[in-house]
């Protein structure tokens, strides 16, 4: 995760040196900026992706024999 943070940093760095260079156009401020909403934007899909499990969840998934495991039909 660290590395499309790190992109979006480098990312914002660049808009910011374009939309405030004097012979930049509207354009180019714009895709700049727009390079930015999508790294953004697919951090933020990256987070919901991967649910964080509980501690028993770990377990479970480390030691699926294990009698706190064991799941029962009704």
């Amino acid at each position: 995760m660290s590395n499309i943070q790190d992109q979006i940093q480098e990312e914002l760095k660049h808009a910011r040196e374009v939309c405030d260079s004097p012979d930049s156009n509207s354009g180019e401020c714009a895709a700049a900026w727009d390079a930015v909403e999508e790294l953004q934007a697919e951090a933020s899909h990256q987070k919901t992706k991967e649910p964080k499990k509980n501690s028993l969840e770990q377990y479970c998934s480390e030691n699926p024999e294990a009698a706190e495991c064991r799941l029962y039909d009704d």
